[in-house]
């Protein structure tokens, strides 16, 4: 995995190419152990920063920042996309 901890615009730049605006991840940890941020946890890159580290928009709404290299998380799959998106049309269904 590159190094993203140096910093600064190139690593930036590096970080949202890695993951782009809108990527979907589960979390495993943090590495500060932050109560409300399970193992399992899905959200979705928001934007990135010069420290570097991951702007996110969790599915508990909440709005932690996600450091590459010392958090632990995936990329979903285009899969999983898919069947969070076919879950997400079920639910809004209503039966008439």
């Amino acid at each position: 995995m590159p190094n993203f901890r140096l910093g600064g615009r190139e690593a930036r730049e590096r970080l949202a190419k890695q993951y782009p605006v809108g990527t979907r991840v589960e979390l495993a940890y943090l590495c500060n152990n932050e109560p409300g941020m399970p193992s399992g946890l899905r959200g979705t890159v928001r934007g990135h920063d010069d420290q570097p580290s991951l702007l996110m928009a969790w599915d508990n709404h909440r709005s932690l920042s996600l450091f590459p290299g010392e958090d632990s998380f995936r990329v979903l799959t285009p899969e999983e996309i898919m069947e969070e998106q076919t879950q997400s049309q079920d639910e809004g269904m209503t039966l008439t």
